[in-house]
């Protein structure tokens, strides 16, 4: 029997430390995935912050209004029956993570920290960020007591784990870690994971796509499923320009490909 599923990519032109405008942002892209019948959306790197905060990062303040934006996507019952993954710094016994947080009707399903850093060209992520040294491994995240108060959890998944659904399994990879040697995508494919997310915050290069085209499709090839990408788009306050290009493969098969360049301000 074949089981289908509905899910949506997005690129978004965030803005570093634009707290307001991205929460306005990633949320209506979440109004627009499941309108359009999505059960899963992810979205861009950092998308809650803004990926070009340079040391702003190692700002308190920059964690705390991303926890407050969180806060507000949790508390929107307009947003309920989609898994959502949403991005932002987050602390863990004093080291801090570039996490992905998933989230569905409420509550908090995982906090997933990077665990490989970009570090050349323009990327200069162990400046600001600890990598998750810790391989399918997960330990308790002890939440923000506001946050507590929304989602009535007292701590919540933090690490490298996979989230099984009632018909499907999910693995999450962040940017940099698909461009390694050992890509977390093998490993989560072996365990069972059917659909892989990655969300990234890569800036255009000459033949930079074509790249990002070419390891998904070797990935889903390899590995079976589907692969999401989602990408910022536009200049973030940065030096460089994100070209966005969310995609939808699945066995080496491009399904669905944003446009690169675009000047929306969201695309699903």
């Amino acid at each position: 029997m074949v089981h289908y599923v509905t899910v949506a990519t997005c690129a978004l032109n965030q803005w570093a430390l634009d707290f307001q405008g991205n929460y306005e942002r990633i949320r209506e892209s979440i109004v627009q995935a499941k309108e359009g019948g999505a059960r899963l959306r992810i979205g861009p790197e950092l998308e809650i912050p803004g990926y070009g905060c340079q040391d702003h990062f190692l700002e308190s303040d920059t964690t705390l209004h991303s926890w407050e934006v969180l806060g507000r996507l949790l508390q929107d019952r307009a947003l309920d029956g989609v898994l959502i993954d949403t991005g932002m710094p987050i602390l863990h016994r004093n080291c801090r993570y570039n996490c992905r947080v998933v989230i569905l009707d409420g509550k908090i399903v995982l906090i997933r920290p990077k665990m490989h850093l970009a570090n050349d060209g323009n990327y200069r992520e162990p400046r600001w960020f600890a990598g998750w040294a810790r391989p399918a491994s997960v330990e308790d995240y002890v939440l923000p007591r506001f946050i507590a108060e929304i989602t009535g959890q007292r701590v919540v998944p933090f690490g490298d784990a996979l989230i099984n659904t009632e018909d499907s399994c999910i693995g999450i990879e962040l940017c940099e870690e698909l461009f390694t040697p050992q890509s977390p995508h093998i490993a989560m494919s072996l365990d069972g994971a059917e659909i892989i997310i990655n969300s990234s915050g890569s800036h255009h290069e000459l033949r930079k796509l074509r790249r990002r085209i070419e390891l998904i499709r070797e990935a889903t090839l390899k590995c079976g499923g589907i692969y999401l990408y989602a990408n910022q788009k536009g200049c973030d306050g940065d030096r460089v320009y994100y070209d966005g290009s969310a995609m939808v493969l699945a066995n080496g098969e491009i399904l669905a490909m944003g446009r690169q360049f675009s000047i929306g301000d969201v695309e699903v």
